[in-house]
């Protein structure tokens, strides 16, 4: 049996956590998940949050974000800095998808998903790595998806897929930048979450079918799920842990 005292290396007190896109979804889940391991969470979104930092605990707070927006981006983690005097670790959760056959796809629309999906994550783990690398301490886990590592997907989806393509390999480059520094940076992969980010799929029950039909566990994955393995990631427990990316996929990329 596993030493009592050894699981303590799972938990996150005394640590500042950062979550974007934390109102909802995957995001909502990790930073309840943070506050339950001891942390004190920031949740970051551009739509809200207040009402569920509230339901989270007197151990979270809410703080509007546009992650596409550099000036807002660096205000955020500067007030941040200020009010909670460190900063440990940031998921970057903020995404979106625009789903259409490429030609399609306006190049506006196109741009917003980059701007969310990968500039945006570059300029947070920029901003946040300003506060971590003085104290050669922190952990950032990004929020990629099985479609940054298969191009194999239900429906066109381009920009999703390159855009999480590129997170995957921001997230290898980032870890060997800056492993001398302290600062540890890791992905996790899910596949298709029941979350309202997917409540068009789910509106459809032939494509919900196939997608339990190519998922060998035969189900889409929960919000704790991926949860759990961002408080891994993010935790002690992975202090040797860095470049990788974690697909939580019931099998999905083992076929």
């Amino acid at each position: 049996m596993a030493d009592a005292d050894a699981l303590g290396c799972f938990r996150l007190d005394g640590q500042v956590a950062a979550v974007t896109g934390g109102a909802r979804g995957i995001g909502l889940a990790t930073a309840t998940l943070f506050a339950a391991a001891g942390a004190r969470v920031v949740v970051l979104d551009r739509d809200g949050g207040a009402a569920e930092a509230a339901r989270i605990g007197p151990a979270a707070t809410w703080r509007e974000l546009d992650v596409a927006d550099e000036a807002q981006v660096d205000a955020a983690f500067a007030a941040l800095a200020a009010e909670e005097g460190r900063l440990d670790v940031l998921v970057n959760n903020a995404g979106t998808a625009i789903r259409r056959p490429t030609v399609e796809l306006s190049l506006a629309d196109w741009q917003r998903v980059v701007d969310v999906n990968m500039t945006g994550a570059f300029l947070c783990a920029r901003a946040a790595a300003r506060l971590m690398l003085p104290r050669r301490s922190g952990a950032i886990v990004n929020l990629a998806s099985i479609m940054g590592l298969s191009g194999g997907g239900l429906y066109p989806n381009i920009s999703y897929q390159a855009t999480k393509g590129a997170l995957v390999n921001m997230t290898r480059a980032l870890a060997v930048e800056w492993a001398r520094e302290g600062l540890r940076v890791n992905a996790v992969a899910p596949t298709w979450v029941d979350t309202e980010f997917i409540a068009a799929l789910k509106a459809n029950p032939a494509l919900m079918d196939e997608v339990r039909r190519m998922t060998p566990m035969g189900r889409l994955a929960q919000p704790d799920e991926v949860a759990r393995a961002c408080l891994f990631l993010a935790s002690p427990a992975a202090s040797m842990v860095t470049g990788a990316v974690l697909p939580v996929d019931g099998g999905f990329l083992a076929q």
